[in-house]
């Protein structure tokens, strides 16, 4: 048991003037469950944004949405003019077919060829019987056989041929892409955000020209004091209450960062919790209050935050209400929660200690 020190309650409490305070309120130590929570403000945010541009440049033709459309994934958002692009999509595909054209006759080519190699080998072996190095006479054609075949240079007409073939496919694919970037469309489900330009803008490639937010997977981003964030855990559970709702929403903390940003004064540290269940009528932007469930213990001894004092270590100091005079007790203390605090050694359930003193 702590160390106990008695003392008059009537001389204990005092009000303003130190005046002798009449109502002492006493409770019972009890068994139940101690909660810790830290609290901040945040801002609705969604998970994931894009930010989509085209892939071609041109002229604006048209812009099927504005700021706050919400969109399904595939939805055409807007397109610029395509004449261009298709021209050399066009274009690109004529020059593959004379590309593929010029492999066959290459192809082509090279078979005849060998074909006409294959007879002058035939027409050119020494007949049977023949004796060793007596020289045959010469058939008809062979001289014509001793002239034909490639010029030995090194060159290699298929293989330019084939080379022509790939690079003009490789255009085509190109073409291709930058038609079907005259269209911007939905990657995902969401909410338009912002539109940066109008119909007849002129726009260049790769620029953003819309940017998508997933509304469908909000999150609030908030930040908590160093003093709190020391608590947080991925993990942990807790509730979001929006300025226009009642109730609280359940939620859950999705990240924490390890490095803090400073004011001057206080240091703070960024922590992102994810909806369980969002309400659809969600707002990006949107002011929340944070509190996230940082401690919880069950079925331990427990007394009012409020009457354990000098907390230092582990240790603190209740007092103890035994008739009219009040004893000071060392106490070990656990978690010190919002309401109550765990008391570890020092008391028994049904001690009777000041509430508040």
């Amino acid at each position: 048991m702590g160390v106990a020190t008695a003392v008059v309650l009537g001389v204990v409490h005092h009000r303003s003037g130190d005046e002798p305070t009449a109502g002492v309120v006493a409770v019972g130590v009890t068994k139940g469950e101690v909660t810790l929570d830290v609290a901040t403000t945040g801002t609705v945010r969604p998970a994931t944004t894009r930010e989509l541009s085209f892939a071609a440049g041109g002229t604006v033709e048209a812009i099927q949405v504005r700021a706050g459309t919400r969109v399904k994934a595939g939805q055409v958002l807007a397109t610029v003019d395509d004449t261009e692009a298709a021209g050399d999509l066009a274009d690109a595909r004529a020059n593959l077919g004379d590309a593929q054209e010029r492999l066959g006759d290459a192809e082509g080519r090279a078979a005849a060829v060998t074909a006409s190699a294959t007879a002058c080998a035939v027409t050119s072996t020494p007949a049977r019987g023949h004796l060793t190095g007596v020289v045959p006479e010469p058939r008809a054609g062979a001289a014509a056989c001793a002239t034909r075949g490639f010029p030995g240079t090194g060159d290699d007409p298929i293989l330019d041929a084939r080379q022509a073939v790939n690079r003009a496919g490789q255009a085509v694919t190109k073409a291709q892409a930058a038609l079907t970037g005259t269209v911007i469309t939905a990657p995902i489900a969401g909410t338009v955000v912002s539109v940066s330009g109008s119909v007849g803008d002129t726009v260049s490639s790769g620029k953003t020209f819309l940017t998508l937010a997933d509304t469908y997977d909000m999150q609030v981003e908030a930040e908590f004091p160093e003093a709190d964030a020391g608590s947080l855990a991925v993990g942990q559970t807790g509730t979001i209450t929006l300025a226009d709702h009642d109730e609280a929403l359940a939620c859950t903390v999705v990240q924490v960062d390890p490095v803090g940003t400073s004011d001057g004064t206080l240091v703070r540290y960024g922590a992102v919790v994810s909806f369980t269940t969002p309400p659809s009528d969600l707002l990006v932007g949107q002011s929340a209050q944070v509190r996230v469930r940082v401690g919880t213990v069950t079925d331990v001894l427990r007394v009012p935050s409020t009457a354990v004092h000098d907390i230092s270590g582990g240790s603190g100091t209740v007092l103890l209400r035994q008739g009219s005079t009040g004893t000071r007790r060392t106490v070990t203390v656990g978690l010190r929660g919002d309401q109550y605090t765990q008391v570890v050694d020092g008391l028994v359930a049904g001690d009777q200690v000041v509430r508040s003193w």
